[in-house]
């Protein structure tokens, strides 16, 4: 095994969202940065969003599940015991690439949800302690939107103008004013202007295919530029196996195999973990040592534990009218809160986002479009049902808050394995009788709201399968060292330079996309190391 003597101050673990934000942060300070990734960069030239065929290359070699797309840097996942598959991707921006770039934040009441709502717990720090990073993330980044929205605290201001909300918002508007309801257009980590050196949106739709304009703001070009320029050092094709301790029990460095699958060894003063709510889990569980037999920083046995996705069911309206659905940033148009804040009237505890989707191309709408929930058949009147679907729907996202439970867990398979030969993750999962009963609630009014806005036929999916990827709560954060694996700074309670920054960490998780305040997060525990050397 090689070893690399020269100790750098922090070893980042995993080059996407979280990643690129803390490393540049430090990096900026003049601290001494090394990432691993296991993946590569891509060359926004080649994603296949530039292909005619780009709808096949969705199904399967540019998946978004790691199942299917099988690739050497990818690890496979055993979902067989979930409803729900984990997304993911492994590369220099990590599942940013693969990304839709709805950027809402975590409202205040997230942060609170035991006091509120006595469930759950409330996290260790409030919304108004990372609003400074939120800000700082929005500007490093860039942000369409508009200021105002009456259901959220007040924005600094937008980088540039919302993404045009088109026929298809306009749409949907009708029914969500008909009924009296919150609306608000989009925030979005996509650009409508000039910005930063990046050109803006051409709105060519599918964005969660890669963005070869570099208008979207995955962090392989909005943070890694930067954060290199800055002395970060990224080392691609670099799969870590374990996290190493001392004699003391402290974090020493990563064992890493690099593409020709030869094994090394980086010293770290301290070492952050940023591989996701499912990546990060992997490897703390896999570093077992004598100090900790039964993984990294899990004596208390909370690493795995407390997996939340949000659950997603799929509301989608035919329209008599043309809407030109698929002219636009697919997840990027309004969104409503009207249901948001916990009404026990409803009979569930906290409450979902409706996010205003676009439509598919041929091929995904002739599957069923984007909830797969109604085959166009075979034969001959194929064309003609395609016709009068194509370009014709309007489709509620429902993102539903996911209360954490401990036995919705991360765990190593005992037999499944990636292409170094390390344990894959078992995911076990099930969908709690709370949110089952928010998501039909939310079904009701999801198609109460297409109706009001003339719908002549409403398609539904209960539980959208390929929906994991929000991935949070693995290792979560909190003041109590038995109750949690992080505290408010995102340092582990039992190993004192081991950092986690990604969703794990998130001691809830809300009912919006979670990646504004995942970064958010990454960018306030860097100023807290940045505040600690200083004063050391």
């Amino acid at each position: 095994m090689g070893s690399n003597d020269g100790t750098v101050d922090a070893l980042v673990i995993g080059a996407g969202a979280s990643g690129g934000a803390f490393a540049w942060s430090l990096a900026s300070a003049g601290f001494d940065v090394m990432c691993l990734e296991q993946g590569d960069w891509v060359d926004p030239k080649t994603y296949t969003s530039t292909l005619q065929d780009w709808e096949v290359h969705r199904l399967t070699d540019f998946s978004a599940d790691p199942n299917v797309r099988a690739q050497p840097q990818d690890y496979p996942v055993n979902n067989q015991d979930s409803p729900i598959a984990p997304l993911m991707y492994n590369a220099v921006g990590g599942s940013t690439i693969h990304w839709s770039a709805h950027f809402p934040r975590f409202r205040p009441s997230d942060f609170r949800v035991r006091s509120l709502d006595g469930v759950a717990d409330d996290w260790p720090l409030s919304y108004y302690d990372l609003e400074p990073y939120f800000d700082l993330n929005d500007r490093m980044i860039g942000v369409a939107g508009t200021n105002g929205d009456p259901a959220n605290p007040p924005r600094s201001p937008r980088q540039t103008p919302p993404v045009p909300v088109g026929r298809l918002g306009e749409k949907v508007i009708e029914g969500f004013d008909n009924l009296g309801w919150h609306w608000w257009p989009s925030d979005s980590a996509v650009l409508t202007a000039p910005y930063d050196g990046r050109a803006p949106c051409n709105n060519c739709g599918p964005c969660e295919l890669g963005c070869y304009r570099r208008a979207k703001a995955s962090s392989d070009v909005s943070y890694w530029p930067k954060a290199i320029a800055k002395g970060a050092v990224l080392k691609t094709g670099a799969r870590v196996r374990e996290i190493t301790v001392d004699r003391g029990g402290l974090a020493r460095g990563a064992v890493y195999y690099d593409r020709g699958g030869v094994l090394h060894e980086q010293k770290a003063r301290i070492v952050v973990m940023a591989c996701n709510g499912v990546g990060t889990p992997r490897i703390l569980l896999s570093s077992q040592s004598g100090r900790f037999p039964n993984g990294l920083a899990n004596d208390n046995g909370l690493v795995g534990t407390h997996l939340m996705f949000h659950p997603y069911a799929i509301v989608t309206g035919v329209f008599d009218e043309q809407l030109d659905g698929h002219k636009g940033p697919l997840g990027c148009t309004i969104m409503s809160q009207e249901f948001y804040e916990t009404d026990t009237s409803r009979g569930f505890i906290r409450g979902y986002t409706l996010q205003v989707a676009r439509s598919t191309g041929p091929l995904s709408a002739a599957l069923g479009g984007l909830g797969a929930h109604d085959v166009i058949p075979w034969g001959a009147d194929h064309h003609k049902a395609l016709a009068e679907r194509l370009g014709h729907t309007a489709t509620l996202c429902i993102i539903g808050d996911d209360l954490p439970e401990s036995h919705n867990r991360v765990t190593l398979d005992p037999e499944l394995t990636d292409s170094d030969g390390l344990p894959a993750p078992k995911i076990s999962y099930t969908l709690a009788e709370n949110s089952r009963r928010l998501l039909d609630h939310a079904i009701a009014r999801s198609r109460e709201a297409l109706e009001a806005a003339g719908a002549r036929q409403v398609l539904v999916n209960p539980l959208l399968r390929r929906a994991g990827w929000h991935l949070m709560g693995t290792a979560r954060m909190g003041t109590d060292p038995e109750k949690s694996v992080v505290d408010r700074n995102g340092r582990s309670h039992q190993v004192e330079n081991l950092y986690v920054i990604d969703g794990s960490i998130l001691t809830t998780g809300g009912a919006v996309n979670p990646t504004s305040t995942i970064q958010a997060l990454a960018l306030y525990i860097a100023a807290r190391i940045r505040q600690n050397a200083r004063s050391q």
